[in-house]
């Protein structure tokens, strides 16, 4: 479960300081389908970051599964990335000289796991997105949907809690990004945490739930003030 306390993110401009997340509360129950609706600029992928570790927030307190992250060392918040939670991006971030293949063991590598067992789960995770028949196929290989598949099969090899979505459909077309919304879905159905970030109505439709971010304020009023009340 996520559970973020005053969630407050800014950065230095010049003498300025510019406020890009403002005393956000908000929680996101296991097993979730979620999706970040927000307008360009409106601190969707600031906060989405905060939630995957990969970015810190000014102040306010972030808990994931009941632990705090927010006082964790780098060491920890890099396994945490690495275990427990899977990333897919808009531009799918494959390595271009590995294959399909070896593009999904890289977190397995860095999970120390054994080559012989990591090669069997990435075929398996490859498997599960339907691309068994391409697993040595490179990168410029492969179509738009592909590639984005390949990036799902990566992030759920090690089997995470949760799974962020950074506009994954962004650079697809119509069709393909159904499908590829139509593997989260079914994700989310096995227990997986699904969480999407897109200023698209039409893939906020596939969550159970939608939040809404504008100017760094959560609008969804549902979910303000509920982390204070689970935690006391």
């Amino acid at each position: 479960m996520i559970q973020l306390q005053s969630i407050s993110k800014s950065y230095p401009v010049g003498r300025n300081v510019t406020e890009v997340l403002k005393d956000i509360d908000l929680i996101i129950q296991q097993s979730e389908f979620a999706a970040i609706m927000g307008p360009s600029g409106s601190g969707k992928t600031t906060l989405m970051n905060i939630i995957g570790c990969l970015d810190h927030a000014t102040s306010g307190s972030y808990y994931l599964n009941e632990k705090l992250v927010t006082g964790y060392s780098e060491k920890e918040v890099a396994h945490i990335r690495n275990r427990d939670i899977g990333f897919v991006f808009q531009q799918f971030h494959l390595l271009p000289r590995l294959s399909a293949l070896q593009n999904v063991e890289l977190p397995m590598i860095y999970a120390g796991i054994r080559k012989k067992e990591r090669r069997q789960k990435a075929r398996d995770a490859l498997h599960q997105v339907g691309l068994s028949d391409y697993a040595v196929y490179a990168p410029n290989e492969l179509s738009g949907g592909q590639k984005q598949r390949v990036a799902i099969a990566r992030a759920i090899v090690n089997q995470p809690d949760l799974i962020l979505a950074d506009e994954p459909t962004g650079a697809l077309d119509t069709t393909t990004g159904k499908q590829v919304m139509a593997h989260f879905k079914q994700l989310n159905k096995e227990g997986t945490t699904i969480i999407v970030v897109t200023h698209e109505p039409g893939i906020a439709g596939y969550a159970d739930r939608v939040i809404t971010i504008q100017d760094g304020l959560l609008l969804d009023g549902n979910d303000i003030g509920r982390s204070r009340e689970t935690l006391t």
